[in-house]
């Protein structure tokens, strides 16, 4: 008689995970980790363990190691197990805590043993044992060893074996996860397919043989230290070469797209440079002249100016569209303050009083808004300037050739998408006043060209930044009073409105009325973001026409009010903020001829990551440096979209911050293969395409 044909002789690593159960009903973990969001059983390779290690062999109670995972086995000479106060688990069900000190079997010293939030039936199981053997970490409390809640285990447990502990993934534990990775049948661990077999790394280790290590299917006696290590820098190195085939489907995506050839001739070029009231600094050409060559290629522009604050990434925005107006293109600058989009249109007026320019927030007034949609669609308006206004349906343009987006990073993709469409085959130019650090250029901007702007113009007198507590608090007091009286202005920068009965904050209403009777004889006014924008526009204006002396605010200064005279920033509660915030805010001042000074008011201790964090502000201006320094205190996010709650929780192992050389050894290897063998990468870019969560970061 025949066999019976295995009902998972068909699977193959890109079968759905309901497979796995053979056509039968799907079981509740097989259910879940689907609803985790993977489906399929290639996905199930990139559940990485939390912990594996060899099965050590029974041992003496004096051979346990510290936090090293040790089995022994004794006799019960202590039991005692009482209720966890206050603790229910499942159903209301009380929970017991568990301490026994047993007697080694193989010397005659004891170990304990502790349990905690132990259900009925784990308590019943140890109060029925004299003798029990064990698993689990070695730990120390009050000079003593001891392990916490370690395995009961069988005695003749098989020692050349691994212990694998995976993580939960929506609400699955990590051992019946461990369940459904063994229901892999065997012969597909032997076929694990490559994604990019020719990339030389590969003969260092095969991805396949990686995973067969990373889950503990390779012989036991073969592993050790060094061969998990190789075998997790093999999975890391995929990570990249993953993400990288993202970026470059995303760039070619770009490049495939047509749009429109702008080419002004090289007289009119000049012209627009000569009549600027200014010099540009070498930066601002170099930039100027690759943002002119993006234009004539044919394709859209996908171009981010990277630049601190006042280092005229504004000038070249105007030139770029200056060039797309003369060569009869429309250009939108979207802004994410209506603030910031006044100071654009102030600063396009100044450049050039003739242009036709308009200006559309949110707040415009439905008759002027009628003229300036109509003037749009009709061409007859050259630039607008706006928030998110601009990306309203009710815009639209008769010819958008170039679609400026300031400050990127405050606007949602599908925002700038939709500004982006308006115009077919528009260019975009982005511009942030966050400098990227180069890992992170490369790991997530890989799909954008990018300029630098690290000059800053001619005639800067910089600032000088000094960390304020309460020793010399007093000092700073008198300090400011002295620049006030000269006839400067300063900016009181809080975390927060109004009083929170949750967070110790400095707020702005209460500084208000503190400040105005500390600087008495000055006028002190208030900005926050939830005042009418006709409050804040006039707030603003006196501000600007020194009116005002003080500017008590929340952060919505830290991005769209320009104002020479200010010279003092003083941020209150500065361990609030990030680093980019910070320095966003500091450049504020220092902007005119006159020399800036910022303050970081601490008004209690802070932890010492809270001040080292304050000392990097204090001692660098360098943006770049500062963007590296956050980066390193924030960590690096998702690349590829914001996790949503309920999606798998993976313990993926790359880091652009600490593996920094295996992402450049990846871009390499991706470039080398395009120019050797773009045939292997096509299939990839044409597969990767047809995702358009991938598509939808352009």
């Amino acid at each position: 008689m025949k066999s019976k044909k295995s009902p998972t002789v068909e699977l193959s690593w890109h079968s759905p995970l309901e497979d796995l159960t053979a056509g039968k009903k799907p079981s509740p973990t097989i259910t879940k980790l689907s609803e985790a969001g993977l489906k399929t059983l290639q996905e199930l390779l990139w559940i990485l363990p939390l912990r594996i290690h060899k099965m050590p062999s029974f041992q003496p109670f004096r051979e346990a190691v510290m936090n090293q995972f040790f089995k022994g086995s004794g006799k019960v000479i202590h039991a005692e197990i009482k209720p966890a106060f206050g603790r229910r688990g499942k159903g209301n069900i009380l929970l017991y805590n568990g301490y026994v000190i047993l007697k080694d079997d193989l010397s005659q010293e004891t170990l304990s043993l502790r349990w905690f939030n132990l259900y009925p039936n784990q308590k019943k199981q140890i109060e029925a044992l004299d003798h029990l053997a064990f698993l689990g970490q070695v730990q120390e409390f009050k000079a003593q060893k001891q392990i916490i809640n370690p395995q009961i285990i069988d005695p003749e447990v098989n020692s050349n074996a691994y212990i694998i502990e995976y993580p939960t993934v929506n609400k699955i534990s990590g051992n019946h996860l461990k369940k459904v990775l063994e229901l892999i049948p065997k012969q597909l661990w032997e076929d694990i397919p490559q994604t990019l077999p020719e990339l030389g790394y590969d003969s260092k280790l095969s991805l396949g043989e990686a995973f067969k290590v990373i889950h503990g299917k390779t012989p036991v006696e073969s592993f050790n230290a060094k061969v998990k290590d190789t075998a997790e820098e093999r999975l890391i190195y995929e990570e990249f070469l993953i993400d990288q085939l993202k970026i470059q489907t995303r760039r070619k995506f770009i490049k495939r797209k047509a749009a429109p050839i702008i080419n002004l001739e090289e007289k009119k070029i000049n012209d627009l440079i000569k009549h600027l009231p200014f010099e540009l600094t070498v930066d601002q050409l170099k930039v100027f002249s690759e943002i002119q060559k993006d234009f004539k290629s044919g394709h859209p522009m996908m171009r981010m100016i990277q630049g601190d604050v006042g280092c005229g990434k504004t000038i070249v925005a105007f030139l770029a569209a200056r060039v797309a107006n003369k060569s009869g293109y429309q250009v939108a600058l979207m802004c994410p303050t209506e603030a910031l989009a006044i100071q654009h249109y102030e600063s396009f007026r100044q450049l050039n009083p003739a242009l036709s320019i308009e200006l559309l927030l949110g707040s415009t007034k439905a008759k002027e808004k009628k003229a300036i949609l109509k003037n749009l669609a009709d061409g007859v308006t050259e630039i607008v300037i706006g928030t998110h206004a601009l990306f309203q349906d009710s815009v639209i343009f008769k010819k958008l050739g170039l679609a400026i987006i300031d400050e990127q990073h405050k606007f949602g993709v599908e925002q700038r998408l939709r500004l982006v469409a308006k115009g077919e085959g528009a260019h975009s130019l982005i511009m942030t006043a966050t400098p990227i650090p180069r890992t992170l250029s490369l790991a997530q901007y890989g799909d954008l060209d990018i300029s630098s702007i690290k000059m800053m113009p001619a005639g800067r007198k910089g600032i000088k930044t000094r960390i304020t507590e309460k020793v010399n608090y007093s000092k700073y007091v008198e300090f400011v009073k002295g620049r006030l009286a000269l006839g400067e202005q300063a900016y009181f920068v809080f975390p927060a409105i109004e009083e929170s009965e949750t967070l110790d904050l400095q707020n702005v209403k209460d500084s208000l009325i503190k400040y105005q009777e500390t600087f008495r004889g000055f006028r002190v006014d208030m900005l926050h973001g939830q005042m009418k924008p006709e409050e804040k526009e006039k707030t603003v204006q006196d501000f600007r026409d020194k009116k005002t002396n003080i500017l008590v605010s929340t952060s919505v200064i830290e991005v769209g009010i320009n104002v020479p005279n200010a010279t003092i920033m003083s941020i209150y509660n500065p361990e609030r903020f990030g680093l980019s915030s910070l320095h966003q805010l500091r450049g504020r001042v220092g902007r005119g001829e006159k020399p800036g000074f910022c303050f970081l008011v601490l008004d209690k201790e802070v932890s010492p990551e809270a001040q080292q964090r304050l000392e990097v502000i204090e001692k660098n201006l360098d943006g770049f440096i500062i963007a590296e320094e956050d980066l390193k205190f924030r960590g690096e996010g998702d690349l590829f979209g914001v996790d949503q709650s309920g999606t798998v929780t993976t313990k993926k192992l790359a880091n652009f911050l600490t593996h920094t050389a295996i992402l450049e050894r990846v871009v390499a290897d991706i470039e080398q293969l395009g120019i050797n063998h773009p045939e292997l990468l096509a299939p990839h870019f044409e597969r990767l395409a047809k995702d358009q969560k991938i598509l939808d970061t352009i």
